[in-house]
């Protein structure tokens, strides 16, 4: 017996709360990065689901595509990160103000 689609949509949104509430409320930086992997994997979820539902390969495609900008926006982000660490010793954001003039 297959599974209902509504069941990957939910989990999807599931996902993409838990990745929303994670970058609300988290002071730490490598953690908002994990919340923002998380809620673009929970919209990976949900094109998936779609792709898999009318068996069309579009989802799939942005998928694809969703997923190289993850890789690249974990690689610079972590960069970016480490730098500010670097500088600051600190991860927390409220410390960062190297932005500030």
């Amino acid at each position: 017996m297959p599974v209902p689609l509504h069941w990957y949509l939910i989990l999807s949104a599931l996902l993409f709360a838990c990745g929303t509430v994670g970058v609300l409320l988290s002071r730490n930086m490598i953690v908002v990065l994990m919340g923002v992997e998380v809620m673009l994997n929970g919209a990976n979820l949900a094109l998936v689901a779609g792709a898999r539902k009318w068996g069309m390969a579009d989802g799939l495609v942005y998928v694809f595509i969703v997923m190289t900008v993850a890789a690249a926006e974990a690689a610079v982000g972590l960069a970016l990160v480490i730098a500010v660490y670097r500088q600051t010793k600190s991860l927390n954001i409220d410390d960062l103000n190297l932005l500030k003039g």
